[in-house]
């Protein structure tokens, strides 16, 4: 069963499903230079634990770790005792023109009431049908390894959709170019699905897991 807390900021509540923390297993499939002779096809199982929160600001804070489970790493439940993998942060937010009454830039404080204090002012940010379903949707998501994504898409339910608006990476990250993200809650688990263009290679399936609910 999914608790949804009853404190959340209005603008929370079409992502209110995704909070808490999710813990599970995936795998990573993705072929590097396909029909060449230096073909390398990498597969790997890996466990993952995702955590969304809020502070009180209309956006989720968000964190993921993964480590290598499988042969080629320690076979333990104990995160501690597994071979780290990657781990990304960042802040997901339904998208919507900042106004006077939100905080920034940097510190300057909103002024005024909240943009968007109840559920009924948040539903005028819900797409038209004829153009679609759901809330548009913002993710920011960070990488250690000098990668940083902006996401748009959108959520619609259960199901989120996102694709990359832009990428930025510093001299010394490998090559990345652009994504796409499907989040979706399926008898209470949270299934994920990360396509993405890189190492020379275009967009195509790279990693997928599915995550139980932990708290």
């Amino acid at each position: 069963m999914i608790s949804i807390p009853t404190d959340l900021p209005a603008e929370l509540g079409p992502l209110s499903w995704l909070l808490g923390v999710w813990e599970g297993s995936g795998v990573i499939d993705y072929t590097l230079d396909p029909g060449t002779p230096d073909e390398r096809r990498i597969t790997t199982e890996f466990g993952q634990r995702v955590s969304f929160s809020h502070d009180g600001l209309p956006y989720l804070n968000y964190s993921s770790y993964a480590w290598i489970i499988g042969d080629d790493a320690h076979e333990s439940d104990d995160v501690s005792m597994s071979r780290p993998l990657v781990s990304e942060t960042g802040y997901w937010r339904l998208s919507r023109p900042q106004t006077d009454n939100d905080p920034g830039p940097g510190m300057l404080p909103g002024a005024g009431a909240v943009a968007y204090p109840t559920v009924e002012s948040v539903e005028a940010l819900r797409v038209p049908e004829a153009e679609g379903e759901g809330f548009p949707l913002e993710v920011s998501i960070v990488h250690p390894t000098g990668v940083s994504e902006v996401y748009l898409g959108r959520i619609a339910g259960p199901r989120i959709d996102l694709a990359t608006d832009y990428v930025m990476r510093t001299a010394g990250s490998k090559e990345y170019t652009s994504a796409t993200r499907m989040y979706g809650l399926v008898d209470a688990h949270l299934l994920w699905a990360w396509d993405m263009s890189a190492l020379g290679q275009p967009l195509k399936s790279h990693a997928s897991a599915r995550l139980a609910k932990r708290d």
